[in-house]
C-alpha cells in the first residue's frame, strides 16, 4: 500500500527519463483528374446569361429612367432692380443737397418732389432751421438762374415783376425784367408784403406769364417760387390769402433738428462750413432746366389705377364735408395730390402710384388748403390732426 496523506496516496517520483516523442508518418495523396469533354477551345468563359438569371422586362405604365446624366439645378442669384432716371435723380439730389442741410429728409424730398411735379413750395418754420439755405442749395444743384426778394412792407408789385423804362436815345420803352423772371425765385418771408403785393405772384405762379403794361411776357420754364414764412412772429406780417396759398403745391413745415443732427451741424461749422458761402460745402450742379425733360417724361407714364383716382377724389370730398372745416380742398387740391403722387413713385422706382404714396403727400398738400373753423381751434384741433383722421375713415383700395 502506498503511503497516505489524509486520505491521498503519495505517488512515487516518476524515473527521470526523457518522454520519447512519436516519428512524424508522412501523408501522401494523389488527385484524381476529373474528365471534361472536349470544346472548341481548351478554356472555359462563362457568358453574363449564364451567371445572371434573365430581367423581366418593366410594365409598359413605368417610365424608363433616362440615360442622360442628371442637372442638378442652381438657383440663379438675386437680382438687383435697376434704378430708374427718376429715381437716380433724387438719390443725387439728396446727396448734394446733404452736404449744406443736416437731416430734414422730409424737406430734401418734398423740394425733389416739387421740382419733378413742376409746382411752388412753402415753407414754414422758426428762424435758423435752413429754410433759406435749403433753397439756395437747390438753386445750385439745378443749375437754374436763381433770385431772391426779401420781401417787406413796402415792397411795390413793381420791384418784383420789372418795370417799362423810357430810353431817351431811342425814344422808345424797353423792359427792365424783375427778379420773378428768374427760373427759381426764393420769396423770402413773404407774408410781411402787403396783399397787393404779394398779389404780383398770382398769374406769375398759375400761369407762368407775367402782364407789365398790357403785355405778357413768358416765364422761363421751369418757374419754380419757393417761399418761406415765420410761423410764430405775427407782428407786422400779412397772412396770405387763400387764393395765394392755394397756388402752393406743398406746404412743408420743419421742425427743430435731433441733438445728434444739432451736434453734427456745429461739428460741420467747427471744420470750416459756413451757410453763407455754399463753396465751403462743395456742392455741384448736376443738371439743367434742359435736362429735366427726360424726367419730365417718365413722370408722365406713370399709371394710375382708376381705383387710386377715386381715392383722391374720397379724400378731397371728405374735407368738405369735415364739420371742423369752414374751407376743404379744392378741385386743384386733387389735382396737385395726384401730380405730386406720380413724381413720387417715379422716384421711388416705381411706374404706378400706390395708396401709400398718396398718404405720404397728403399733408404736405392739404395743410395750406384747409381752414378750421374758430371754435375747433379754441379745442385744439390743427390741419395736421384733421387730415390724418380723415384718411383713417376714407377707404383704402386695394
Amino acid at each position: 500500500m502506498p503511503e497516505m496523506d489524509n486520505g491521498v496516496p503519495i505517488l512515487p517520483p516518476l524515473p527521470n527519463t526523457p518522454n520519447p516523442q512519436p516519428e512524424p508518418v508522412p501523408f501522401t495523396f494523389e488527385l484524381e483528374k476529373a474528365t471534361v469533354a472536349p470544346t472548341e477551345t481548351d478554356t472555359y468563359a462563362p457568358t453574363m446569361t449564364q451567371l445572371m438569371p434573365p430581367i423581366a422586362p418593366l410594365p409598359p405604365d413605368i417610365p424608363m429612367m433616362p440615360t442622360a446624366p442628371m442637372v442638378v439645378p442652381v438657383a440663379p442669384p438675386p437680382s438687383v432692380p435697376t434704378q430708374t432716371a427718376c429715381q437716380r435723380l433724387a438719390e443725387a439730389i439728396r446727396v448734394e443737397m446733404h452736404k449744406a442741410v443736416v437731416g430734414q429728409e422730409e424737406l430734401v424730398e418734398m423740394l425733389t418732389v416739387a421740382v419733378l411735379a413742376g409746382g411752388h413750395i412753402l415753407l414754414e418754420g422758426v428762424p435758423g432751421t435752413a429754410k433759406t439755405l435749403s433753397i439756395r442749395t437747390l438753386a445750385r444743384i439745378f443749375d437754374v438762374s436763381f433770385a431772391r426778394v426779401q420781401f417787406t412792407p413796402d415792397l411795390m408789385p413793381s420791384d418784383i415783376l420789372g418795370t417799362s423804362i423810357f430810353d431817351p436815345r431811342t425814344q422808345d420803352f424797353h423792359l427792365k425784367k424783375g427778379p420773378v423772371f428768374a427760373g427759381l425765385l426764393l420769396a423770402d418771408e413773404v407774408n410781411r408784403t402787403p396783399p397787393k403785393t404779394q398779389s404780383a405772384l398770382l398769374e406769375a405762379m398759375e400761369e407762368r406769364r407775367v402782364t407789365i403794361d398790357g403785355i405778357s411776357h413768358d416765364l422761363p420754364q421751369p418757374f419754380l417760387v419757393c417761399a418761406t414764412q415765420n410761423p410764430v412772429e405775427y407782428e407786422g406780417t400779412y397772412p396770405l390769402p387763400e387764393a395765394q396759398l392755394d397756388r402752393f403745391m406743398l406746404k412743408v413745415t420743419i421742425a427743430y433738428p435731433s441733438a445728434e443732427e444739432e451736434q453734427n451741424i456745429l461739428e460741420r461749422v467747427q471744420g470750416g462750413f459756413r451757410a453763407q458761402n455754399l463753396d465751403t460745402a462743395e456742392v455741384h450742379s448736376i443738371i439743367t432746366n434742359e435736362g429735366l425733360t427726360p424726367y419730365y417724361d417718365e413722370i408722365e407714364r406713370v399709371r394710375v389705377d382708376p381705383q387710386v383716382l377715386r381715392y383722391i377724389v374720397a379724400i378731397a370730398r371728405a374735407t368738405r364735408e369735415n364739420r371742423h372745416l369752414t374751407l376743404g380742398a379744392s378741385p386743384r387740391a386733387a389735382i396737385m395730390l395726384l401730380l405730386t403722387s406720380k413724381a413720387l413713385a417715379a422716384m421711388r422706382g416705381r411706374d404706378f402710384v400706390t395708396p401709400d404714396d398718396i398718404k405720404t403727400l397728403a399733408r404736405p398738400v392739404l395743410r395750406h388748403r384747409l381752414m378750421l373753423k374758430p371754435e375747433s381751434e379754441i379745442e385744439g384741433y390743427d390741419t395736421d390732426r384733421l387730415i390724418e383722421s380723415i384718411l383713417q375713415s376714407v377707404e383704402v383700395p386695394r
